[in-house]
């Protein structure tokens, strides 16, 4: 069962520490989904569209995959070098979203790019994605991309050629309980046509962001 961190009774304090001077209305563009739904396809075009966001590196103890980069997709840390970062307080929230394999955001790297006068955009996972959400409110919109069938989310994830048989099990059953928490979500992106979807996210954050 997932772990989620969330300092009990403190979101004010948390939020005055990531209100930097240069950006004090800086806001939080959420993106979460099922693994292989495409919304890490659909975040690096928005990065490429819209000048003023930048994108939230998360820390995982995952294995790195064979084209992704440190610090630039993940921090790849060890399981220890994680459980030392929960007990020194140093994470937004953190969920262990498979067992020993966990994901979070760093308080840092939100005020790294608040400071820079950058938006923050996040590919995160979906318990992620609520608990951020819940702590930011209005100042954040969460996107939850699904597919537009489970059937079609396992072809997808066959075709990365990244997962044992096992895993992609492990990941379709996951995903079939991370769809019942869309409704938590500001809006639900169906993934059918990658194309049609990538514009329709595109005008949902311009109109966040109020950029014409």
């Amino acid at each position: 069962m997932g772990l989620i961190y969330n300092k009990p009774g403190n979101d004010t304090l948390q939020l005055k520490e990531l209100l930097p001077g240069k950006l004090k209305e800086g806001k939080l563009i959420i993106f979460s989904a099922p693994s292989g739904a495409g919304k890490t396809t659909i975040v690096k075009y928005l990065l490429s569209r819209i000048p003023n966001i930048s994108f939230s590196i998360s820390c995982t103890t995952r294995p790195k995959r064979e084209n992704e980069i440190e610090g630039k997709d993940y921090y790849f840390i060890t399981n220890e070098e994680f459980k030392t970062h929960i007990q020194d307080g140093k994470f937004i929230e953190y969920e262990e979203v498979y067992p020993e394999k966990f994901y979070g955001t760093l308080n840092s790297e939100i005020q790294r790019l608040w400071n820079e006068g950058k938006h923050v955009i996040f590919d995160i996972d979906v318990q992620g994605g609520i608990n951020l959400k819940k702590q930011f409110k209005d100042r954040a919109l969460a996107l939850f991309v699904a597919p537009p069938s489970l059937k079609e989310l396992e072809i997808r994830l066959k075709n990365r050629n990244t997962e044992t048989e096992e895993n992609i099990k492990i990941r379709i059953e996951k995903a079939d309980k991370e769809l019942s928490y869309a409704k938590e979500f500001d809006t639900i992106l169906i993934n059918e046509n990658l194309e049609k979807t990538k514009l329709k996210a595109e005008a949902l954050v311009k109109s966040f962001l109020e950029i014409n």
